[in-house]
């Protein structure tokens, strides 16, 4: 199975209940089962979409809040370091805090997707190379847009409702 990018929006009760869980276990099982709306698979389209970023040179904040938005901030989720959280590849998941969330949602507000992707080259090979992305099948123009409106509405969802989000590899 393929390494993804996940996402899980998760009240800081929630964090706290299992933080408790991790301490109380005895082998530091977090008891972490956040429901299934709250999380997301994102594929790795948002890693492209910050290759192809880069790649094009695209200004402003545009690369960071992408960035921020899939790793999260420095320092990683100690307690969810478990099996039952992650599969090991990479740092456990990484929290961004409500306050952060807010201010990745209005970040992911910002860019015009379209706009951006428009620069990607017609050819359905060249475009998935600038992407970084190797035997796609057909042009990566319409996975890219549909997982950064997942992305988008994601985050929207979470500030709304005051959450924090956890991102990690898996």
């Amino acid at each position: 199975m393929a390494l993804t990018q996940q996402l899980a929006r998760v009240s800081p009760q929630y964090l706290a209940r299992c933080r408790a869980a991790a301490e109380a276990a005895p082998d530091g099982n977090p008891d972490w089962d956040p429901p299934a709306e709250d999380t997301v698979d994102l594929d790795w389209a948002v890693r492209g979409l910050i290759r192809f970023c880069r790649y094009m040179r695209v200004e402003g904040p545009c690369v960071q809040v992408l960035e921020r938005s899939v790793s999260g901030d420095p320092g990683g989720v100690e307690f969810l370091d478990h099996p039952a959280v992650h599969d090991g590849f990479g740092s456990p998941p990484a929290l961004l805090t409500p306050a952060a969330v807010a201010d990745v949602a209005r970040g992911l507000a910002a860019p015009d997707v379209g706009e951006v992707l428009g620069r990607l080259p017609a050819d359905p090979s060249g475009a998935a190379g600038a992407c970084g992305f190797r035997g796609f099948d057909g042009h990566p123009r319409e996975y890219l847009v549909e997982h950064f409106g997942l992305l988008q509405n994601f985050y929207l969802v979470a500030a709304r409702r005051g959450m924090a989000v956890l991102a990690w590899t898996d």
